[in-house]
């Protein structure tokens, strides 16, 4: 009773979509792209480097909401100064005569 050699390593094309089970290419991904085939068994299809909330797409995120705010607060006070330019210096005229009395 002699112990079966270990099989070799699964050897898959340099895009990972076929395999070489020994006789001929195979794809390693079912039709419907939702299962993978590792050399051993089938497992569920997930694209290397994509998770659901990456760290750097938070970050993206964060920084573009952020620039948004920026721009957006900017644009009120850039409407605010024009519309209101007027008063705001009669008030800093009015409290120039107020000081110097």
């Amino acid at each position: 009773m002699g112990a079966t050699p270990p099989q070799p390593p699964p050897r898959f094309s340099p895009d990972g979509v076929w395999w070489w089970d020994g006789k001929e290419w195979k794809p390693a991904i079912s039709p419907d792209r939702r299962w993978r085939w590792n050399g051993y068994t089938w497992v569920p299809n997930q694209v290397p480097g994509a998770s659901t909330g990456s760290a750097a797409g938070i970050t993206i995120g964060i920084v573009l909401g952020a620039i948004g705010v920026v721009v957006l607060v900017s644009l009120a006070v850039l409407v605010v100064l024009l519309t209101m330019a007027n008063q705001i210096a009669n008030v800093f005229s009015n409290v120039t005569a107020a000081l110097g009395s």
